[in-house]
């Protein structure tokens, strides 16, 4: 069963009646939720098709949603408990008599996690049942471009077809081939619900999910290591990558540069027990070994699609990251089938834009519409101790890209109000905008280090799809005092900068 395609609309061989389903979803990823739900909204049959695999660990997801928008909401609101530790220490200045030191409960905490996962995925399939929306935890695995058969925990087989078919299953922490890792290593899919404090942590990798995993567990006063290579976050601007190291190395944070993990062992059981590290320089001249209560592994995520039977459909994987390449409407090499969020290869992944990509794409199929996902200029951020939220180029990119000639770069550092009393560092925070010279300085990217950082940022990365210019920028009036009025204020270049470290005057 061929299907064609014609200004972005499938054309199937057979009718639509004809099929079981209109549309028919791999996985539970956020983008596909919002794809199914705004389907079923013009009108269409919709089925999902769920398999939520487990973590390594055994931990099982109970619900819709978890590989997408919840472990987004999971991360936010063990940030919170982070940013809480930071303010218990803080509040003394502002007159509250804590009785010291204040304890926590891990415990509680992890609970108080897993019951508002609950709670969204009890949401969840309330409203997908009121949509109409058939949702199905079961393992699904394509038998022909059209054709799926699903099988549940009992190990009964059901058979489906529909007329397009969307790849939205997420995706799962990869795990290094080296001895112990998977027998003794957690990832941070399971600090979400893990039963006990993890003690004495190493986190391993240089992503992101690192760096957050690693500030969680320092403000919650654990003693926490990262091992990482050389250049970490390599798609984040590495000056203000740098920022966030040495604010966390300051706290307390130990950094093993340019280590690899060779070997993990257990030296005594427990909750947590203790673990035998063994790493190796990158020049392979220099062992490292050490004990841990845990090990987390952060070195990146893989796509859930190694046994979904996409070859059967005639869809090609990249083999090393099972990810499929797609164009500007979605589509993989098969002209009805689509991928979304962490299945793309090459394009950004995370909630908000998985959702904004799923919407735009049930509106193009169902609702007449042909606007398609802009994956330039979106908004990101990571939850450190410091947030750090962008939109736009990094300064890497921008002088790969025009030229440094063509670049300035204004920044400077800034106090927040209220980390004058309890005499915070005042040279944490931090605000960078990067302008093309030769294009009437038009901003090309807007990078905030600080607190709310990602609330700040969404109305500049709207600006900057706008062509915002930094005369513009400069003419807007700022809420005083507010962090984000810093980037009204910026008159000082990074070359300025340069000039008087040169000089001695800075």
């Amino acid at each position: 069963m061929e299907a064609t395609m014609k200004k972005g609309k499938i054309l199937s061989s057979l009718p639509a009646e004809k099929y079981d389903y209109n549309l028919l979803i791999f996985g539970g990823e956020s983008g596909g939720l919002t794809l199914a739900k705004e389907a079923a909204a013009l009108g269409q049959r919709v089925l999902i098709l769920d398999p939520l695999t487990p973590s390594s660990k055994g931990i099982k997801f109970k619900g819709p949603n978890v590989s997408g928008c919840d472990v987004s909401v999971l991360k936010k609101l063990l940030h919170q408990a982070a940013l809480l530790g930071q303010s218990l220490k803080d509040a003394p200045t502002y007159g509250w008599k804590l009785q010291q030191p204040v304890p926590h409960s891990w415990s509680e905490l992890t609970d108080a996690l897993q019951q508002r996962v609950k709670t969204l995925s009890f949401e969840l399939r309330q409203e997908l049942r009121s949509r109409n929306i058939t949702y199905l935890h079961t393992h699904a695995e394509l038998q022909d471009p059209h054709t799926v058969q699903a099988t549940d925990a009992k190990g009964e087989q059901t058979s489906h077809t529909a007329e397009t078919i969307v790849i939205a299953t997420g995706d799962r922490p990869h795990y290094p081939d080296i001895p112990g890792a998977r027998e003794h290593c957690i990832t941070c899919d399971d600090l979400f619900s893990l039963p006990y404090s993890p003690g004495r942590t190493l986190v391993v990798g240089g992503t992101g999910e690192a760096l957050e995993a690693a500030g969680w567990l320092l403000g919650l006063g654990l003693d926490v290591s990262i091992m990482q290579p050389s250049f970490p976050l390599k798609a984040y601007d590495q000056k203000v990558v740098k920022k966030i190291e040495d604010h966390m190395y300051v706290q307390g944070v130990d950094f093993l540069h340019g280590y690899m993990l060779t070997k993990v062992e257990q030296i005594k059981a427990g909750s947590p027990g203790k673990l035998k590290v063994t790493a190796l320089s990158s020049g392979g001249d220099e062992a490292y070994e050490d004990q841990f209560n845990t090990v987390l592994l952060a070195i990146g995520r893989d796509a859930c699609t190694n046994d979904i039977g996409l070859e059967k459909a005639g869809v090609q994987l990249n083999q090393r990251t099972g990810k499929m390449a797609v164009n500007t409407e979605d589509q993989t090499g098969v002209a009805h089938i689509y991928a979304i969020g962490a299945a793309e290869q090459g394009r950004q992944a995370h909630s908000g834009l998985s959702m904004q990509a799923g919407r735009l794409l049930a509106q193009r199929l169902y609702g007449g519409k042909d606007t398609k996902c802009d994956y330039s200029s979106v908004p990101t951020m990571l939850f450190t101790p410091m947030e750090y939220a962008a939109c736009g180029l990094t300064e890497e990119t921008a002088c790969q890209k025009f030229g440094d000639s063509n670049i300035e770069v204004f920044h400077s550092h800034y106090w927040p109000q209220e980390w004058t009393l309890p005499r915070r560092n005042k040279n944490s925070c931090y605000a960078k905008v990067i302008c093309h010279i030769s294009d009437n300085q038009r901003v090309l990217g807007v990078h905030v280090l600080g607190p709310s950082a990602g609330e700040i940022i969404h109305g500049f990365a709207t600006a900057l799809r706008c062509a915002l210019t930094k005369d513009q920028l400069d003419a807007t009036v700022g809420l005083h005092p507010m962090c984000a009025e810093v980037l009204t204020n910026l008159t000082l270049t990074q070359r300025e900068t340069e000039a008087m470290l040169v000089k001695g005057n800075c």
